[in-house]
């Protein structure tokens, strides 16, 4: 799955949310993908390892392996969103979309889990964090 359908799945598991409230299910697709890519990287990308490597920085490793296995995925508190993304990038989102800032952490305690669990096969993020590469980058970046 390349990530444009990534961010395009998270944008329905957002709109289809009841978290993100009626202001989310009504948002214009192109605009919540664009919102839901800058959101996450700075460079305007979905950056899946920085996502996980905060996870896991934030003792959330429990809650990345239910995405990244097999089976259903753990739920994410919004309190737990704020502090894998951040507050000012959630404000930044929730302002971009004009949605309150809880019907913005609401819709995304749906969406993140979609597109995590999307992005791996089985467990394995090669594809997504640019194969070995990628895997090294994000084990220098786990281990300073």
């Amino acid at each position: 799955m390349d990530l444009n359908d990534l961010i395009k799945m998270g944008a329905e598991a957002f709109s289809a949310s009841q978290g993100s409230g009626a202001a989310g299910s009504s948002l214009d697709a192109n605009a919540l993908i664009s919102a839901l890519s800058s959101l996450t990287s700075s460079s305007g990308g979905l950056d899946i390892g920085s996502l996980i490597s905060n996870m896991q920085s934030g003792d959330l490793g429990d809650i990345l392996q239910s995405w990244l296995g097999n089976g259903q995925n753990a739920a994410i508190s919004g309190q737990q969103v704020i502090d894998v993304l951040g507050s000012n990038k959630i404000s930044d989102f929730a302002s971009q979309l004009g949605l309150s800032r809880d019907e913005a952490i609401g819709g995304l305690q749906d969406a993140l889990p979609k597109m995590v669990d999307n992005a791996s096969s089985d467990g394995s993020l090669l594809d997504s964090i640019g194969g070995i590469e990628g895997a090294i980058g994000l084990a220098s970046k786990l281990f300073r």
